[in-house]
């Protein structure tokens, strides 16, 4: 677990740091909708990508804390749920529950979000490999339930996002790579 959390922070690093400035430029937000902080972020599925969106709110200094597991009490004094969707049998063997049970804990999560009216901000940064199969059904309820989507082009290869986004009319925001994704997240915040 520590051994991923310091890989993701590598990557990300590697990756973020030189396309920081330019990136910032080509992030193009929707106008108008803002979200604000504190913001709670959970994974809905427990994929390890919630880890990466964690260190970019943090790289962000964006007050946020990340509670993969969080459970509807969590959302006491938060003013915004992210949720990073995306099916992963090995961290749902790490948390020890089933594909049955993270199901039920995401919808309660935003079952009580939505009565508190805290807005939900969507972050699929997985691509293909956290589309379809199983990671679908977490990618969905996520998606049908946010006030914005901020995707990883690849993961919307097949439309998948756009179609939702076209259903719920939710604003979706594709961005070429992970590191874009930073200065979108900066633009909804700030």
């Amino acid at each position: 677990m520590r051994r991923e959390a310091v890989m993701c922070a590598i990557m990300l690093l590697a990756i973020a740091i030189p396309l920081a400035t330019a990136a910032q430029e080509t992030a193009p937000a929707v106008a108008g909708v803002k979200f604000a902080e504190p913001a709670l972020i959970s994974s809905a599925g427990q994929s390890a990508d919630v880890k990466m969106v964690g260190m970019m709110a943090k790289r962000l200094e964006l007050k946020a804390k990340v509670e993969i597991m969080a459970k509807p009490e969590q959302l006491e004094g938060i003013k915004t749920l992210i949720l990073v969707p995306g099916f992963s049998s090995k961290g749902l063997g790490a948390a020890g529950i089933s594909q049955k049970d993270e199901m039920a804990r995401v919808i309660a999560l935003i079952d009580a979000a939505n009565k508190k009216k805290i807005p939900i901000l969507m972050v699929h940064i997985g691509g293909t490999a956290r589309r379809q199969g199983q990671s679908d059904a977490f990618n969905e309820l996520a998606a049908k339930n946010s006030k914005y989507m901020l995707v990883v082009e690849q993961g919307n290869a097949d439309g998948f996002f756009s179609k939702l986004s076209s259903e719920t009319k939710a604003p979706l925001e594709l961005v070429k790579k992970i590191p874009e994704t930073m200065p979108s997240l900066q633009k909804l915040f700030k």
